[in-house]
């Protein structure tokens, strides 16, 4: 994994689901002039297929129980 990129996101401005492909669109914030809330923009896609984005899910799922077993994030009472 020597040519690795990183790619910064802000985060996720819309999942969906077409052509039997689940569609990340990842945005940044852009700020906006006379210090108005920056906007968010969409700057790049990643496209998987279902079985995919059912392990990509599991593996966020996995590091969230993490976080909130170490402290770093609290669960929401519902």
């Amino acid at each position: 994994m020597a040519d690795k990129k990183e790619i910064f996101a802000d985060g996720i401005g819309q999942i969906h689901f077409a052509g039997n492909m689940v569609r990340f669109d990842f945005v940044t914030l852009q700020p906006e002039a006379d210090g108005k809330a920056p906007t968010p923009v969409a700057n790049i896609r990643i496209i998987m297929p279902p079985q995919g984005f059912l392990g990509a899910f599991n593996s966020m799922q996995q590091l969230i129980d993490k976080l909130v077993e170490a402290g770093i994030l609290q669960k929401n009472a519902q």
